[in-house]
């Protein structure tokens, strides 16, 4: 860590340049002492990624940046925010603390906060930018997460885990027992400094088989902003044994739609199917993610278009946690009767159909755009069917 790139006149270089070419940067190069152009090039471009991720850090003084790689692989203020928001106690242990986010927000709901990070430059730099931040409560510790809990005398009321999808030499993983470090092996050792543990893994890991693969878990959190699925988080409570809940969230600005079941009932559940009615609902990124299709229908008491057209119908308007259309006609899918519909622009969405929608916009020539929504889908005769409908408001 170079505390010379804190200097006032440097910190005012980088702000200022937070728009600038790069390369132009890059080859330009700089006059300023003790700091040079690779380490300004990597404040002003880890920053620049900060803005929307992580406004507080952006927003503050006197922040020291790490390489953007920890940026991009670090939690965003929302998804941290959100874990902060399901656990709570007196103590939280982070063995793989990173650039510091979680922990951060863990700040907010813990008495003390234990942030251990390897990379010895990364936990100096957090280890900064809480004292900049005004956060008294985490303390760092530039050592491998595990071997610190390994010697520990201490018990915690969480353990949290952000395993690293980047194996040496496999590359990027998807798998936990591929990540580092290898949660699955470590459970048993980790469960002796504390009865719960939260996990983050990949939006790819496939949920039954992370179920699999870990023990006694008791919630799976399925985390998405903007309708784009980022995390997966799993909470595992010591001997636990009994249903697993899975909560499913979408994240917007004006609101945080949720829905949650039971995974083992989803499983034996009976629902009802339909043809498409006066209205039809597309479950929203976190939902389509976490495979809740039968609960959603059963709790909500509307039907289902087709077994896997993940698509919903009812005469009478539901809230629902994902998109809602007003039913405007069926057409079967055929080029005439869609050229008779003289749609010039509309958006389109397939569920359940063989083609895809640039195929289908350059069959039809319908542009992207306007009020009217197309659902190509398959209905309860295995018919391929066109929905033509628009957004309740």
């Amino acid at each position: 860590m170079n505390k010379s790139i804190l200097n006032n006149e440097i910190q005012v270089f980088i702000n200022n340049n937070l728009n600038s070419d790069i390369s132009t940067l890059a080859f330009k190069g700089t006059s300023f002492q003790n700091v040079d152009t690779k380490e300004l090039i990597e404040q002003i471009e880890s920053k620049k990624k900060s803005e929307k991720k992580l406004p507080t850090w952006f927003q503050s003084e006197n922040v020291y940046y790490p390489n953007k790689l920890n940026i991009e692989q670090t939690s965003s203020e929302v998804t941290a925010q959100y874990k902060a928001s399901i656990i709570d106690g007196k103590s939280i242990i982070d063995i793989t603390g990173g650039f510091g986010i979680d922990s951060f927000y863990f700040s907010k709901k813990f008495d003390a906060v234990y942030h251990c990070e390897i990379n010895e430059e990364l936990s100096e730099i957090v280890k900064h930018n809480y004292q900049e931040l005004g956060i008294t409560n985490v303390f760092t510790h530039a050592v491998d997460g595990i071997e610190y809990l390994k010697k520990s005398d201490d018990f915690y009321d969480w353990i949290y885990i952000d395993p690293s999808r980047r194996h040496e030499n496999k590359g990027k993983v998807f798998f936990l027992n591929d990540c580092l470090p290898d949660v699955p092996s470590e459970l048993d050792s980790l469960f002796e400094f504390s009865n719960n543990i939260l996990i983050k893994t990949s939006p790819l890991l496939d949920i039954s088989a992370g179920i699999i693969e870990l023990k006694f878990v008791k919630y799976v959190h399925v985390v998405a902003v903007d309708n784009e699925v980022k995390e997966l988080l799993w909470i595992l409570e010591k001997e636990f044994i009994g249903n697993i809940t899975v909560h499913t969230a979408n994240i917007k600005t004006s609101e945080t739609q949720q829905f949650q079941f039971n995974f083992e009932d989803e499983l034996q559940l009976a629902i009802n199917y339909h043809e498409p009615l006066s209205y039809l609902y597309e479950p929203n990124a976190s939902i389509l993610k976490a495979g809740g299709f039968k609960s959603l229908a059963s709790q909500l008491g509307i039907h289902k278009l087709h077994k896997h057209s993940h698509l919903y119908t009812s005469n009478e308007f539901m809230s629902f946690p994902g998109r809602s259309f007003i039913i405007v006609t069926l057409i079967p899918y055929n080029k005439k009767e869609i050229k008779s519909m003289a749609i010039k622009k509309a958006n389109i969405t397939t569920r359940n159909f063989p083609e895809s929608v640039q195929k289908i916009r350059n069959t039809t020539k319908i542009k992207d755009g306007g009020d009217t929504y197309l659902f190509f889908t398959t209905n309860l005769k295995n018919e391929k069917i066109v929905i033509v409908c628009t957004k309740v408001e």
